[in-house]
């Protein structure tokens, strides 16, 4: 068969081209005239790409991040430049430290122009050099198959991470006559049959063994043959900060979220175990509770640390086994192992098992409205493989506690703690499956980092339901302010909008709790609503501020503070 002899291009038509053989479904931009050729390029791939368009920046961002996460397959974003590009560097830094794959396409001034300080032009390279795998330009035209190519594989290989290329305007408008690329090939790190053996033989010779699995780029069938493993060695299962979606919150070996704010037997669990088989996380601040749970340089626990970047091993923990291995390859491999007798500690993870229903419970909270309480309600009520999405605040604690996450796909949460999330990955997650059931939990004060992202759902009517906890003040700051400098408050509170006003701007549903008899009905009125109209629901939590994080108020972080204040003195 003779190939197909190449015709002229222009930059554009070449770029967007290449994200169809790389399998690209849906693009998230803000358009600008810096990548004019790529917007126009768009118009005759609208049967195989969907091109979103986003009301900011920031907002494309973390749903290209968001579609990287649920995919496994880099999440596609393309910005302007300079300012545009300033707007979606929180996506791209998300994406770092979540080890999400993502490219971010920027668009930048002519070669002709380049370092005079144009008209918005900014070095991509020093600018996002410190928080993505590889950034580059692409000077070349006839060159832009290959950085795609190349992005793509950066993009997925190792530890996941994101990719940025920079698109001068001259590239752009440039025309070539080059072939496209094939689609890109993952590849998978395995671990040896030494590995698997060593590591059989030191959790067999354990008495306490616990595993914590975290990271990105696991598979439904990894996630099977991992379950089936922990269930022949009887393993308690923890998932790392954030990964709340690693393995199924109802199977009988799970014992809960391992990280801020988890329980106080899941912590002394962690603390007391003997071997820690720590798979595809890096067991970062958060997960190790400053890294006190789990010591750095030296841990306690013998752990066994599995990772795709071998890098990552002994950088910040020095295991006594270090295993270089994706979450594909090594579940492969543990598929196979069995245990060479009955393992000892079984009981002991039933036991922590039904510590970690005990949790679901809603503990007490001051005032009429309790978010324990709406959290495990929604827990009930929710279907197995629905989506829930937060931000980064002390709200995020409640979903993170009441809801048993049922497997990948569930869960879409920012392990860098980026503010703003949780709606427009809730965008994402329903444009992902548009029979899905989602859920955004946010804050009022997360929520208004990118509220204007209702336009998306609205536009492409998006039944998602969307639960602000509006307690006028930055929660979190407020409970590191009261533990510091207790009964110093100063610059945390703020006035809101009628937040059920904004939402009906968009068409959608708005309504307000205050109570906690109010909640159930209005949350399945919430949900009746997006279902039907395919437009976004918002129910406006109004609480009190003291119940500040699942059985913890600011009145009582305060009297500890003052407390300790006092001690202190005392003993000057």
């Amino acid at each position: 068969m003779t190939a197909t002899t190449p015709i002229d291009r222009n930059g554009g038509q070449i770029l967007i081209q290449q994200l169809c053989a790389h399998g690209v479904k849906r693009v998230f931009l803000v358009p600008g005239e810096s990548y004019l050729p790529c917007i126009d390029a768009l118009y005759d791939h609208q049967d195989t790409i969907q091109a979103v368009v986003c009301r900011q920046e920031g907002g494309a961002a973390y749903m290209a991040e968001a579609t990287g996460k649920l995919s496994g397959e880099p999440g596609i974003c393309f910005v302007t430049r300079g300012p545009g590009a300033c707007n979606a560097s929180i996506g791209v830094h998300t994406a770092f430290q979540d080890s999400t794959p993502m490219i971010l396409f920027v668009g930048q001034v002519g070669n002709d122009f380049y370092e005079r300080e144009a008209f918005q032009e900014i070095d991509y390279r020093q600018m996002f050099g410190p928080m993505t795998k590889w950034v580059a330009q692409i000077d070349r035209t006839d060159r832009i198959p290959e950085y795609i190519a190349r992005a793509f594989t950066v993009a997925t290989s190792g530890r996941p991470g994101p990719v940025v290329l920079a698109l001068p305007e001259d590239v752009l408008w440039g025309t070539a006559a080059v072939p496209d690329m094939p689609r890109y090939c993952r590849a998978h790190s395995s671990p040896s049959v030494q590995d698997m053996e060593r590591m059989r033989a030191l959790i067999e010779a354990a008495e306490r063994p616990l595993m914590i699995v975290g990271g990105s780029g696991w598979t439904p069938a990894a996630a099977a043959d991992l379950q089936k493993f922990a269930e022949r060695f009887s393993l308690p299962v923890g998932v790392a900060w954030r990964r709340l979606e690693c393995f199924d919150q109802h199977h009988p070996n799970f014992v809960g979220h391992v990280g801020w704010s988890m329980t106080e037997e899941l912590r002394a669990r962690v603390c007391d175990a003997d071997v820690l088989l720590a798979v595809c996380t890096r067991l970062g601040e958060a997960s190790t509770e400053g890294y006190s749970v789990v010591q750095s340089p030296q841990p306690k626990q013998k752990l066994i640390h599995v990772y795709p970047d071998a890098n990552e091993l002994g950088r910040v923990f020095l295991p006594t086994q270090a295993i270089t291995a994706d979450p594909v390859g090594f579940a492969q491999a543990a598929a196979d192992l069995k245990p060479r007798q009955p393992p000892r500690w079984a009981s002991a993870t039933q036991t922590g098992h039904r510590q970690y229903l005990d949790s679901l419970k809603p503990l007490p909270s001051p005032g009429s409205m309790s978010l324990d309480v709406a959290a495990a309600h929604v827990n009930v009520h929710l279907p197995a493989d629905a989506c829930v999405t937060v931000g980064a605040g002390n709200y995020a604690l409640y979903p993170h506690r009441y809801r048993q996450f049922a497997g990948l796909g569930t869960s879409l949460a920012p392990a860098v703690g980026a503010m703003g999330y949780g709606l427009p990955a809730a965008i994402a997650a329903k444009l992902d499956n548009r029979e899905r059931t989602v859920v955004c939990y946010a804050g009022d004060g997360c929520f208004q980092m990118n509220l204007q992202e209702l336009g998306v759902a609205m536009q492409h009517r998006l039944g998602i339901i969307i639960l602000v906890f509006n307690n006028g003040i930055w929660g979190t700051i407020r409970a590191h302010q009261e533990r510091e400098f207790p009964g110093r408050t100063i610059a945390l509170g703020f006035d809101n909008p009628e937040f059920t006003q904004i939402v009906q701007a968009y068409h959608g549903y708005g309504e307000v709790v205050a109570d906690n008899a109010e909640f159930a009905p209005a949350f399945e009125r919430a949900r009746q609503f997006a279902e039907k109209e395919n437009l976004p629901a918002l129910l406006e939590i109004r609480y009190d501020s003291d119940g500040i994080a699942p059985g913890s108020t600011l009145t009582q972080i305060r009297r500890d503070a003052l407390a300790r204040q006092a001690s202190e003195l005392n003993q000057l």
